[in-house]
């Protein structure tokens, strides 16, 4: 069971698979080139504090919501590993460009690092079906929710200084390295849906799984 073999180190795992900001780079970079320190700064905050509320946001209200819809936790295992492995399939498909974007207005940067920057490039549905799917393991024994949210804690500063530091991250790999990175978390991601499908009929089907 998924459930017993849960630890910090797996969900930061499981996170750092698909919440990580390496797509977002190139348009983050076009973002904030024409900015000075303190703009700077401020976008970067601003893509992970999205980030962040949005891992918060699910992990205290994901299984709430599926309670008020009805959705039982293994039904929702299936759906959200089939959502994993569309995801892992697109990202080991992805191919990298360099992002260009027009001059915008800084009230306009904002918004474009929230969304798409923060939501969905960084944390999208993936993202919030994983943790949700955590979150229903760590609800059985309390100490998990706490390392849920290390895991969730870690992943923010991760993103944080991914974004800080995406010149030199970018200058380092290239935009080919970002595209070898991408599809190495996208199988990541993969084999991630698998076993939550694996997981969700065998919590839906017990007799039939054996």
């Amino acid at each position: 069971m998924l459930t017993n073999s849960m630890s910090y180190q797996h969900y930061l795992l499981g996170l750092f698979a698909v919440a990580n900001n390496i797509s977002a780079i190139p348009l983050y970079i076009s973002l904030i080139y024409r900015l000075n320190k303190a703009e700077q700064q401020q976008i970067c905050r601003t893509a992970t504090l999205t980030a962040f509320l949005t891992m918060a946001i699910s992990m205290f209200t994901g299984l709430s919501i599926l309670n008020f819809f009805e959705i039982s936790v293994p039904a929702f295992r299936i759906a959200g590993g089939l959502l994993l492995i569309f995801t892992g399939f697109n990202m080991l498909n992805a191919e990298q460009k360099s992002a260009t974007t027009p001059e915008l207005s800084f009230s306009k940067i904002i918004s474009t690092a929230i969304i798409p920057i923060g939501i969905p490039m960084t944390t999208g549905a993936g993202t919030m079906t994983t943790i949700i799917i955590f979150s229903d393991t760590a609800h059985i024994q309390p100490y998990l929710n706490f390392e849920l949210m290390a895991a969730i804690l870690t992943m923010t500063a991760i993103t944080y200084l991914s974004f800080k530091n995406a010149p030199k991250i970018l200058k380092i790999l290239d935009v080919t390295g970002l595209d070898v990175v991408t599809k190495l978390f996208g199988l990541i991601t993969l084999a991630l849906g698998i076993q939550f499908i694996l997981t969700g009929i065998n919590g839906a089907f017990p007799k039939l799984v054996g």
